[in-house]
């Protein structure tokens, strides 16, 4: 179960049957795509950065805001290949 300050970042998501382990590429795209300060502070101490990473490297299809995923990979020194189709909006 995620804490329920986590809610509006996982919005069709049932907060209290998603699990930390099993659910953590859903928690990781949602939150470092839509997530608060605080919501990011929680990722970073919840998942290790090898974890975060690995979702930042293998995007899911149409999961990912282009803004958020630049941004993201600017943070952690990450060079991404280019593909549209994965992105939520293409500008």
């Amino acid at each position: 179960m995620v804490p329920q300050f986590l809610k509006p970042f996982l919005w069709s998501y049932d907060t209290k049957k998603l699990d930390i382990k099993k659910d953590k590429i859903r928690i990781i795209t949602n939150i470092l795509n839509y997530g608060t300060e605080k919501a990011t502070n929680w990722l970073f101490k919840t998942y290790d950065k090898k974890s975060i990473i690995t979702v930042l490297k293998n995007p899911k299809p149409g999961e990912w805001d282009k803004k958020s995923l630049n941004f993201w990979s600017f943070i952690f020194k990450l060079k991404l290949r280019k593909s549209k189709r994965r992105l939520l909006n293409n500008n």
